[in-house]
């Protein structure tokens, strides 16, 4: 069922029900205000003949058995009969009685309905003296008025109706144009348009949807942007070491196809490992980056500072065992700090600062990290030994594949990663170099009892 129909059925419905209803409460007042005219007018009647007839000659009213009853005609369907009381009884022949009309003799005084000769009578009798008027009518002329008021109300009620019926039809398909409007553009729109509609004239009930639609080609432009960027670093960055390899496997084959070359064989199976030991590194960061970027959901947010620091420095020391002794955690003794960041990405961010902190510092420096509260945040600090960053370049450290220097170590990928997850959980990130040499990154995040969701 369309729109258009819902609305008309659920008007047409509405104002069926609201007119019938009026219709019927009309219908019942005039009827009520019809009965109480047709007896009046029976009350009007009566009193009219009571009055004509005290007029009358005394003569005139005083009958013997034998004299002949007198017949008048009425009009509109009236029936009247007049007879003279003696001692509370009525005469058995009445002085005056219409002609056709039903004997009402024995009816009560006042307003009453009486079935005679096979229809249906509404009778009025007056008593004044020894007079007594009775004025009646039939039933079944009342019926016909009131089917006649029936029908006079019907027939404008559903002509009304079907008129009203058509007129919604025709408001609401001129409402819903702009709906059309909406539709024809979106119809006509290229699959690879993803830019903001044109100006569309259309009522303010309509804005909300026309700016989610914005919102979500917005939305859904994002998104094809991220993937673009993903496949084209991802293309950018796997090419270098894909080749590298391919080429020291080569060289590993015309080794082991002269002989006698053990050091190069082994050479060349050294760097073809070290290349897909960055091959899957750049993975990793690349996935991640993915991930976060389409802002997945992830677990809940809280962790543990110092737990994360652990099994970051765990995890680093599993590839390079040398790691976990020039790793120096210094954590606050009295306190355990927790931030709003899920546990994975905490240690993902903390692995990457020391990751790179290890790589720009030769062995056998040692790498600080130290956590605080600071306010109702957690500063997080690393401090390597390394020759430290050009300040001219900081602003650049944290760009997706920058390299302070370009070795075949690292993707470039780290600290773009760390700004990505400290950003999205509203936290900061500054990097300055420290007067004694070596450079210092500093991140703060709320604190899991005062941080506010991070946004979806």
């Amino acid at each position: 069922m369309t729109l258009r129909l819902r609305l008309l059925l659920a008007i047409g419905i509405s104002l069926s029900l609201l007119w019938s209803l009026v219709a019927g409460w009309l219908f019942l007042d005039m009827r009520r205000e019809l009965q109480s005219v047709l007896d009046n007018r029976l009350q009007a009647s009566a009193r009219m003949v009571a009055g004509l007839i005290e007029q009358m000659p005394v003569d005139m009213l005083h009958i013997d058995a034998d004299q002949p009853q007198i017949d008048i005609a009425t009009l509109d369907g009236l029936a009247c009969e007049v007879s003279i009381m003696r001692g509370q009884i009525s005469t058995h022949r009445p002085l005056v009685r219409t002609q056709g009309g039903p004997d009402m003799s024995d009816t009560q005084p006042g307003f009453g309905t009486y079935r005679r000769n096979g229809n249906l009578w509404r009778v009025y009798v007056l008593e004044r003296g020894d007079l007594r008027i009775a004025v009646a009518d039939r039933k079944n002329v009342r019926d016909s008025l009131l089917q006649g008021l029936a029908l006079s109300f019907a027939l404008p009620f559903a002509i009304a109706l079907v008129g009203s019926l058509i007129l919604s039809w025709q408001a609401i398909g001129k409402g819903l144009q702009p709906f059309d409007r909406l539709r024809s553009l979106l119809a006509r729109r290229d699959p690879d348009d993803l830019s903001p509609l044109p100006a569309i004239s259309a009522p303010p009930d309509l804005r909300p949807l026309i700016d989610t639609i914005h919102d979500l080609l917005q939305r859904v432009a994002d998104a094809i942007l991220r993937e673009r960027q993903f496949t084209d670093d991802a293309a950018h960055e796997l090419r270098t070491p894909l080749t590298a390899v391919r080429t020291h496997l080569q060289v590993a084959r015309l080794a082991l196809a002269k002989g006698g070359r053990q050091a190069l064989l082994n050479s060349s199976l050294a760097s073809a490992e070290q290349g897909t030991g960055y091959l899957q590194e750049t993975l990793d960061q690349l996935l991640l980056i993915a991930r976060l970027d389409s802002q997945q959901p992830t677990e809940p947010p809280l962790a543990e500072v110092a737990a994360a620091a652990r099994q970051a420095q765990a995890e680093l020391a599993a590839l390079d065992l040398d790691a976990d002794r020039r790793i120096h955690l210094t954590q606050p003794a009295a306190s355990v700090l927790t931030v709003a960041v899920p546990p994975s990405l905490l240690v993902a961010t903390l692995r990457n600062l020391l990751d790179n902190a290890l790589r720009y510092s030769a062995a056998p420096a040692v790498v600080e990290i130290d956590m605080a509260r600071q306010d109702q945040h957690v500063r997080i600090r690393v401090h390597d030994r390394g020759p430290g960053i050009p300040e001219h370049q900081l602003a650049r450290v944290t760009e997706r594949f920058w390299r302070a220097r370009r070795d075949d170590f690292g993707s470039g990928l780290g600290l773009s990663i760390v700004r990505l997850i400290v950003e999205r959980h509203q936290g900061s990130l500054t990097l300055y170099n420290r007067s004694g040499g070596g450079l210092t990154v500093e991140v703060l995040l709320p604190s899991a009892a005062s941080a506010q969701p991070p946004p979806a």
